[in-house]
């Protein structure tokens, strides 16, 4: 008798994590959709991809800040730009400034954490180059501050964040907003 319920218990949990993980590629899926009709969204990458060449063309750089799973999303394009993507070829000037864990501690701990990014930028960022903040809320006030610096000394300033903008939306010169309030389909 025992064998039979809990067997009948891990039918139900099976159709149940089968019908999650239908339902999660369907959001993405419509999330993309999404993004296929929205034209403003398409010009801005374009923007983007425009900028970023005329600034690595420039001998410029590409700098990214974001928290947590922006912070590691940050680092992967940071590698990718200053590795390789796809096509072997030179590398890119790019970083993500949390990489110094001293660095950002020692800020952290001296200033505050909402300057962790905006010191760096103010560190290395120079006229011409780029920031890109990654925040899913938009409201990240590390990154915001970041950006505020950053159009203060020149850099291109993008944010890459969710349907609202959050307050990225006021300072930066280029959004990608993901037509989405799932931190999952935005991150995507």
């Amino acid at each position: 008798m025992h064998i039979k319920l809990y067997n009948c218990i891990l039918a139900k949990k099976y159709i149940f994590m089968r019908t999650r993980i239908k339902r999660c590629i369907s959001s993405s899926v419509d999330n993309y959709n999404c993004i296929l009709e929205d034209e403003t969204l398409q010009t801005n990458i374009e923007k983007i991809v425009k900028c970023s060449i005329k600034a690595f063309k420039d001998d410029k750089k590409m700098l990214f800040c974001g928290n947590g799973g922006s912070a590691s999303d940050a680092q992967h394009i940071a590698a990718e730009l200053s590795g390789r993507f796809c096509v072997n070829r030179p590398p890119l000037y790019a970083e993500a400034l949390h990489v110094n864990s001293s660095y950002i501690t020692a800020v952290a701990n001296d200033f505050g954490y909402d300057y962790t990014y905006s010191r760096m930028v103010e560190a290395c960022g120079r006229n011409g180059d780029i920031l890109v903040g990654i925040s899913t809320s938009g409201n990240s006030s590390n990154v915001v501050k970041a950006l505020e610096k950053a159009q203060k000394i020149g850099l291109t300033t993008v944010g890459l964040t969710g349907s609202q903008g959050g307050e990225m939306s006021g300072v930066c010169d280029i959004m990608i907003k993901v037509p989405s309030d799932e931190t999952p389909r935005i991150q995507e």
